[in-house]
């Protein structure tokens, strides 16, 4: 069985992630603070991000899938990951400035944009240090994403 790594899991995009892994018969583990509830079926890993210590080391992933914001984020989880074969950041369309193009490909030039400013340039910062340590990470950039 497949084991699955989701930080967070509790909301929006990372709990329904979880869930849908869960579905399909992997072994789920979320890694957050356990301040809400969590889904059925998952294995709770109940650690802060910015202070995961060895938690993690004895864990061997075959997936970890990250929402992470900037990279300080993306740093200390890969600093505090034991082995893991295949890395997914979930990053953010806001990634491509205002004025690029669209559609959106592989070549599209990444840069500040006007509406998203920080949350953005944080994203572009995240998904460096993530290629910089795992270049064989996958990024996926989702357009804007409306739930609760």
């Amino acid at each position: 069985m497949k084991k699955v790594l989701v930080t967070g899991g509790t909301i929006f995009v990372s709990r329904y992630i979880a869930e849908y892994y869960v579905a399909k018969g992997y072994e789920v583990y979320v890694l957050n603070r356990n301040s809400r509830e969590q889904s059925k079926g998952v294995k709770l890993i109940q650690a802060d991000r910015h202070n995961l210590g060895e938690v993690l080391r004895s864990f061997c992933f075959d997936v970890v899938i990250d929402t992470a914001y900037n990279s300080d984020d993306i740093n200390k989880l890969l600093d505090a990951l034991g082995n893991y074969k295949d890395y997914i950041l979930v990053s953010s369309s806001a990634v491509y400035p205002e004025y690029a193009t669209q559609p959106f490909n592989e070549s599209t030039v990444l840069g500040e944009n006007k509406y998203w400013g920080k949350y953005g340039t944080d994203k572009i910062d995240a998904e460096k240090a993530l290629l910089r340590r795992s270049p064989n990470a996958y990024i996926l950039r989702p357009p804007y994403l409306y739930g609760r």
